[in-house]
């Protein structure tokens, strides 16, 4: 069989399992290198050479040194301002969509959405604004972003690379602005006139009252003399009840400590906080001889009191009726509010599963929340509203939304080994200005060598990354914890496939194909149509997969045409990065899509004139810059 025949197949069966996505993409990508170094489509020696790529350790200098960003308070200084948007709409959207358009030109735009993501919730909250008006502009916005810089998105990176592969020299750190900053502007411009008026709008699940509707499910339980649980530990109350029930709190002596901390065994008089619904309720009964909670009645009631005694009460009560009714309409306000989740004390966050989770098709119980991370499962939000069935049962998606309880000391670490990203109101912390500087100085320092042509972008930006890690700008544990493993073996791993569907000859035949096609038609059609199909696949599989996928075809063709090769990867470019349609063609699109209680369906809506809006300016804009 022919050698561009088995790619051809690999390349089939990869991209079935990108959309598919039973398994993580990074293994995936893995499974299709070592099937071609096995057909002996990559030499076995070459296998991993993706893995000192220039262009993925760019992407990993990227991503630290955004982190570094973060940890310096350069971004907060920034969201700081983005909160003072005010109650209009367009001037909400305006901040921080106009924000993270800027931002994702120089950090990993992945990252800059993550940092706004809680802003935008805390705006929503503030203001009493759907947070699906907000989020997908967002994260539309984050993809436009990229397109302006090499650093901003893996594809320009990719593509630089490439370029740098076949002619000798790599695009250049500004040589994506001119066209990209063009097509940002003319999508901001669309979202913020037109577009967000396309976004369905959800009802308001801005806060987590709303969004897990707590005060249905949040019970007070009694531990008495007789119950089965007495001298239990929460550990045997669980193991017991063979389910996942989250004990928010104990109360013990007026003294309320929170479930994750409490280690001690239960006794007579404590009374559990817990999330349980009615089947819960009755499991806990019959299997631990837990009650409802009761307010100790002290009225002492005789058979000899006067009659003249109780006529009197009777009419004491009759004239303070009206004044008991706006006590008691008060009382039943604040008691409604005490039913919701009181979050002092109890290290409750919002957080969502990320598409490179460890947590994506796995349950409670094979990830050991409680064991391992120290974390209580309190409740699942999907599609904007919470989930019903017992916790137990539920295998996580990307995009889910969840409420967790853990020590305060390590939610961080732990969501960021699991991979999901907090939400909660995010109180921004300005760092310590000299480390803003320090980070800053670096960074410009990077940038200056690559313009001035002294270090390739590669080795300039890995420089700033480790200086940044010697000088204390970001502690070294998270430093690796900034660089997304799945990201980085995607890239590695698809490298040497995207190189074999060349040295086979497949990209050869797809272009002789699409010459076939338009060959009597003008050159731009041609470049048009790989724009076209590009995008299409960005939605459906990752988009440096399909940078990488699409490269060694763009130049095939503009072999064939017999024309400059630049316009046809800028195009590849561009479009990679264009995934509007679906909210699993890039992570900005699955990370919003819990938080604003989106549907598959809902991104084409205003993603499809979106992507219009980017093909009738960019196309023009390429042609201008870089002539055929």
């Amino acid at each position: 069989m022919a050698d561009s025949t088995l790619v051809f197949i690999v390349l089939g069966l990869t991209l079935a399992a990108f959309v598919w996505g039973r398994f993580r993409y990074d293994l995936v990508a893995l499974s299709a290198l070592l099937g071609s170094v096995l057909l002996g489509l990559v030499p076995a020696g070459e296998a991993f050479l993706g893995f000192g790529h220039p262009a993925v350790i760019t992407v990993a200098a990227v991503l630290v040194l955004s982190r570094g960003f973060e940890r310096s308070g350069v971004v907060d200084v920034i969201a700081q301002q983005v909160l003072r948007a005010g109650e209009r709409l367009f001037f909400q959207l305006a901040a921080l969509t106009g924000t993270v358009v800027v931002l994702s030109g120089f950090m990993n735009n992945v990252g800059a959405l993550a940092l706004l993501l809680p802003v935008a919730m805390r705006l929503a909250r503030e203001h009493d604004t759907s947070p699906s008006l907000l989020l997908m502009p967002l994260a539309f916005g984050s993809l436009l972003g990229g397109l302006t810089t090499l650093i901003g998105t893996p594809p320009n990176i990719i593509i630089a690379s490439y370029r740098g592969s076949v002619t000798g020299e790599s695009f250049g750190l500004f040589s994506f602005s001119p066209v990209g900053v063009a097509v940002a502007l003319a999508g901001l411009a669309f979202i913020l006139l037109i577009g967000w008026r396309l976004v369905p709008q959800r009802a308001g699940k801005a806060s987590t009252e709303e969004m897990f509707d707590t005060a249905n499910y949040l019970v007070e339980l009694e531990v008495d003399e007789e119950a089965k649980a007495n001298g239990w530990t929460l550990r045997d109350l669980h193991e017991a009840l063979e389910e996942t029930v989250p004990v928010l709190a104990v109360v013990r002596d007026d003294r309320r400590r929170a479930g994750h901390a409490f280690h001690g065994e239960l006794r007579a008089g404590d009374i559990l906080l817990l999330e349980a619904g009615p089947e819960e309720m009755k499991l806990l009964e019959d299997k631990a001889g837990l009650r409802v909670g009761k307010e100790p009645e002290e009225e002492d009631e005789t058979a000899h009191q006067d009659e003249a005694d109780d006529n009197a009460r009777e009419a004491e009560n009759a004239a303070q009726e009206m004044a008991r009714d706006e006590e008691n309409e008060k009382e039943s306000k604040k008691e409604k509010e005490k039913k919701g989740v009181d979050t002092e004390g109890l290290q409750l966050v919002e957080a969502v599963v990320r598409n490179d989770s460890m947590m994506v098709n796995r349950t409670v119980g094979q990830l050991r929340l409680h064991n391992q991370f120290g974390l209580h499962l309190v409740a699942v939000a999907r599609d904007g509203g919470r989930l019903k069935q017992r916790l137990r049962d539920i295998r996580f998606r990307a995009g889910d939304v969840l409420l967790l309880q853990g020590g305060e000391s390590e939610l961080s670490e732990s969501l960021a080994t699991l991979g999901c990203l907090p939400l909660a109101s995010r109180n921004l912390a300005l760092g310590q200005p000299r480390l803003l500087l320090v980070s800053l100085a670096i960074f410009a320092a990077a940038i200056l060598a690559i313009l001035l042509g002294v270090l390739p972008a590669a080795v300039a930006l890995a420089t700033a990354a480790l200086v940044s890690l010697l000088v204390g700008v970001l502690p070294l544990r998270e430093g690796y914890q900034a660089i997304d493993g799945p990201v980085i073996v995607l890239l590695a791993a698809m490298i040497p496939v995207g190189e074999a569907l060349e040295t086979s000859g497949g990209a050869a035949l797809i272009a002789d194909a699409m010459l076939g096609w338009g060959g009597q038609w003008p050159v731009v059609v041609t470049l048009v149509g790989l724009f076209v199909i590009t995008m299409m696949l960005s939605d459906i599989i990752n988009n440096a997969a399909a940078a990488v996928l699409m490269a060694p075809i763009a130049a095939s063709l503009a072999r064939g045409f017999e024309v400059s090769l630049d316009p046809f990867l800028m195009a590849v470019a561009v479009s990679a990065s264009c995934a509007f349609l679906t909210p699993i063609g890039h992570q900005s699109n699955t990370l919003v899509m819990g938080p604003g209680g989106y549907r598959f369906g809902d991104y084409w809506r205003m993603g499809l004139p979106l992507e219009m809006v980017v093909l009738a300016v960019a196309i023009p804009m390429i042609l201008l810059v870089w002539p055929l």
